[in-house]
């Protein structure tokens, strides 16, 4: 009632009616169901968004990965079980992909794991780096902090746009690269780079969110740490060795594990900046899911849904490898 003496006259019967508007509507529901399970009753939107957006497709999917012919709808398509998933592991030497009756999904497979294992260790690296850089006392500290996190304010698709720019035969880097006396290349079509720049544009992208992470979890550590340590003679390093690092591992953690589940979903930036090439070389496995399932002539629904299963269930059985890792030295600590 203090709400109303503070309004205008013109906003407060407006208040009024509108209150009155939802305790006429929820007043008969709260004497059906009970205070208690009101609750329900206020989560339910929240949870019929989920299924009909998440929970609907992803079971679709599932039966989509059962059936096979070229056919949009359910109804037209016949069920053929566990082919796709049998096409897919179909091969002589799992190690070579040329063996394998979908050479490109096993491609796409072996460069998932080197760009994740790249990116996620590069990214991890630099974001510390620049957290433990940005928690100092340094001049125009918020600028720089501002600076670093304006990237991931940019689309995935302005990134690779920009940067296919700066990297194309005549653009910025070449430009420079003749300056001091070098030779230009196709850096985008290069097989021996393409990877390398394909890492640097998303570790540039995505850094300062996690570098913001980082330094939420550097500031909550307790200054009087680093005194008591001071005090006992410890130096720069060693507090990082014995203080930093220890209270840092859990936001680590999270930053690890959300950098992991980014890094194997990759896809629109990779696909602008260079659509998986030269050749094969950065086709990761989002895109040959998203090549058989839409872009090619005969667009193979169930062999696409069936790969993005695979794809599904080895991220979750990563996540909860990384979950039980982190649980064990939580309670080793």
């Amino acid at each position: 009632m203090r709400l109303l003496t503070i309004l205008d006259p013109l906003t407060r019967p407006l208040l009024l009616f509108l209150v009155s508007a939802v305790d006429t509507v929820l007043k008969p529901i709260q004497r059906r169901v009970g205070i208690d399970r009101m609750g329900y009753f206020f989560v339910l939107p929240n949870l019929l968004i989920f299924g009909i957006f998440v929970l609907f497709p992803m079971l679709l999917n599932v039966y989509y990965a059962m059936t096979g012919g070229t056919k949009l709808f359910p109804a037209d398509r016949p069920f053929v079980g566990l082919d796709n998933f049998a096409t897919l592991f179909e091969c002589e030497n799992f190690s070579q992909p040329n063996s394998c009756r979908e050479d490109l999904f096993w491609r796409g497979i072996f460069n998932t794991i080197q760009y994740v294992v790249f990116q996620v260790f590069a990214i991890v690296l630099f974001s510390l780096l620049t957290a433990l850089a940005l928690n100092r006392r340094i001049i125009a500290r918020g600028f720089f902090r501002s600076v670093f996190f304006y990237p991931v304010l940019l689309s995935p698709v302005v990134v690779a746009l920009i940067w296919k720019w700066v990297l194309q035969h005549e653009g910025v880097l070449n430009a420079i690269v003749e300056l001091l006396g070098g030779e230009s290349k196709r850096w985008l079509l290069d097989p021996n780079w393409a990877m390398f720049w394909v890492v640097f544009v998303s570790v540039w992208a995505l850094m300062g969110f996690y570098t913001l992470i980082l330094l939420a979890g550097l500031q909550s550590i307790p200054p009087e740490l680093y005194e008591a340590s001071s005090i006992d003679g410890a130096n720069m390093l060693q507090d990082f060795r014995f203080v930093t690092m220890p209270l840092l591992m859990p936001t680590m953690f999270v930053v690890l594990v959300l950098a992991l589940i980014r890094a194997v979903q990759m896809f629109d930036q990779i696909y602008v900046l260079t659509g998986g090439g030269p050749g094969t070389r950065t086709q990761l496995m989002v895109q040959y899911i998203y090549t058989t399932g839409f872009s090619n002539q005969i667009q193979l629904f169930g062999l696409s849904a069936a790969a993005s299963m695979v794809l599904g269930l080895s991220l979750l059985i990563l996540t909860l490898l990384q979950l039980r890792l982190g649980n064990q030295s939580s309670l080793a600590g």
